[in-house]
C-alpha cells in the first residue's frame, strides 16, 4: 500500500470510529431524553425487567405532567414512556365473599363491576397507566360473561383480555344458550386464536403470566380457601408474553392499538364547596346483602370510598388500602335471567339507556349510549351533552334498571 493510500485508510477509520462514537452516544442520550420527555409521539417498544426497573426508580422525583388516555389521571413522564410500549389490559376478577379481599384492583383505570351468576358480582379491571409505575399482581382471576367481552372491547380492537374459561357448553349438552356462551364469542370475534390476545388458563396461558396461590388470604385470617379463589396474574409478565405474541402497542402489522379507541373527555377537580350527596348505596339482587355497595364522599380529598356489604373494599396487595374512585357510575341495564340451567345472566350492553354520575360531591342525571359492540358507551347530560368525568379513576356499576340508588 502506498504511503498517501495509508494515511487515506487510517483517516477513514478514525473518521469511522469518532462517528461510530458519536451514534452511541448520540443513542443513548436520545434514550435519556426519551424517557424523560415522555415519548415522541411514536409507539415505544416493551421494556425488559432492568429497564423497566430503572425508569420506574425515576417516579417519585418527578412531578405528574402527563394525562392518562383511559381516565385522564397524571401520571409522571417516565410511566407514559412504559404504558406507550403496551396496550390496556383487561381482567376478570371475583367478587365472592370468600374471595375477598382482592389484589391489585386499587390499581386498575377503569372498573366495571355486575352480576355473574346468583346475585354474585363480578369485576372487568383495565389496567394500563395506573400498572406503568409498580409491577401489579391481580387477583382472584376468574371466568367470563358475555357483556364483560362487550366493555372490554372498548379499548382497541385487540386489547389483551385475562381470564381463567368462562360460559360456555362444553360437552354440547344445552347447558348454556348460545347467546350467553362467551368462549364462542371470544371465538367469533377473533380474540381466542392460538397466541391471540385472549390470555385463559384453559386454553393457552400459564406460568409465569398466571399461578395459583393457595395461601394467598392467610394474613386476614382464611387459612383454606376454594382453588376457585387462588388464580393470580402478573401484569408485567402479561405484556411480556403479549410482546412475544405481536400484541405490543402495535400490533404485528404495525397498527396501534388505539387507532379505533375513543377516549373520554375529562376536566379538572371541581369539588362543591357544600356536597350534595355524600353517600351512595345500592343493591343488585335483594336477597344478596353481603354484594350491597356503599360509596361514601371523601371531601378532603374528593374521592369516594367503596364499601361492600358495609365492609370496607381494601386491596390486599396494597396494604389492605380502601378501594376509592374519582367518578362513581350507575348504568342501569336490561337484566334477563337466569336463562340457563347454569343460571347464567344477560344483561343489554347496547342501546341507551339511565345512568347517574358521581363525581365532585355532585349527582348528574344521565343517559348512556353504546351502538354496538365494539363502540365506545358515551355518556351525556340532560341537554345532550357530552360529559367529562374527573381526572382519576373510573367506576362503573351496571345495576338492573329498576333497582333504586339510595344517596344522602
Amino acid at each position: 500500500m502506498k504511503v498517501k493510500e495509508l494515511i487515506a485508510s487510517q483517516k477513514a477509520t478514525f473518521l469511522l470510529g469518532l462517528l461510530g462514537l458519536y451514534l452511541v452516544s448520540a443513542g443513548t442520550s436520545w434514550a435519556v431524553f426519551s424517557l424523560l420527555k415522555g415519548g415522541s409521539g411514536e409507539s415505544s417498544p416493551i421494556m425488559d425487567t432492568s429497564e423497566l426497573e430503572s425508569a420506574r426508580s425515576k417516579i417519585t422525583e418527578l412531578p405528574k405532567t402527563e394525562k392518562c388516555p383511559i381516565n385522564g389521571k397524571l401520571f409522571t413522564k417516565p410511566e407514559k414512556t412504559i404504558w406507550e410500549g403496551r396496550r390496556p389490559i383487561t381482567v376478570m376478577i371475583e367478587n365472592h365473599v370468600d374471595s375477598r379481599p382482592p389484589e391489585g384492583l386499587s390499581k386498575a383505570d377503569v372498573v366495571y363491576e355486575a352480576v355473574a351468576e346468583g346475585g354474585i358480582t363480578r369485576f372487568l379491571g383495565v389496567f394500563y397507566c395506573g400498572v406503568a409505575g409498580t409491577e401489579v399482581e391481580v387477583a382472584p382471576v376468574r371466568s367470563v360473561r358475555v357483556y364483560f367481552i362487550d366493555w372490554a372491547s372498548e379499548y382497541g380492537e385487540y386489547p389483551i383480555f385475562m381470564h381463567v374459561g368462562g360460559a360456555n357448553d362444553f360437552g354440547g349438552f344445552g347447558d348454556t344458550v348460545k347467546e350467553a356462551r362467551a368462549l364462542e364469542l371470544l371465538a367469533t370475534i377473533g380474540w381466542r386464536v392460538p397466541k391471540g390476545n385472549d390470555f385463559d388458563t384453559i386454553y393457552d396461558s400459564g406460568v409465569p403470566v398466571f399461578r395459583r396461590n393457595p395461601g394467598r388470604l392467610k394474613s386476614v385470617g382464611k387459612e383454606d380457601i376454594a382453588v376457585e379463589h387462588t388464580m393470580v396474574a402478573n401484569l408485567d409478565r402479561a405484556y411480556e408474553e403479549a410482546e412475544k405474541r405481536g400484541y405490543g402497542a402495535k400490533g404485528s402489522e404495525g397498527d396501534s392499538w388505539d387507532k379505533s379507541f375513543i377516549s373520554w373527555t375529562f376536566s379538572n377537580e371541581k369539588p362543591l364547596s357544600s356536597p350534595k350527596v355524600s353517600e351512595i348505596s345500592f343493591e343488585f339482587w335483594s336477597n344478596k346483602p353481603e354484594y350491597e355497595v356503599k360509596w361514601t364522599y371523601n371531601k378532603d380529598n374528593n374521592s369516594y370510598l367503596r364499601f361492600n356489604g358495609e365492609v370496607k373494599h381494601t386491596d390486599l396487595a396494597f396494604e389492605n388500602t380502601q378501594i376509592t374512585s374519582k367518578n362513581v357510575v350507575i348504568v342501569f341495564l336490561t337484566e334477563r335471567g337466569p336463562v340457563d340451567r347454569n343460571k347464567h345472566m344477560l344483561y343489554t350492553t347496547t342501546g341507551e339507556g339511565k345512568a347517574l354520575i358521581y363525581q365532585n360531591g355532585d349527582e348528574v342525571e344521565a343517559t348512556w349510549k353504546k351502538k354496538s359492540r365494539t363502540d365506545r358507551t358515551r355518556f351525556y347530560d340532560a341537554k345532550g351533552k357530552e360529559i367529562n368525568f374527573v381526572e382519576g379513576e373510573i367506576w362503573i356499576e351496571a345495576v338492573p334498571k329498576g333497582n333504586k340508588v339510595n344517596v344522602k
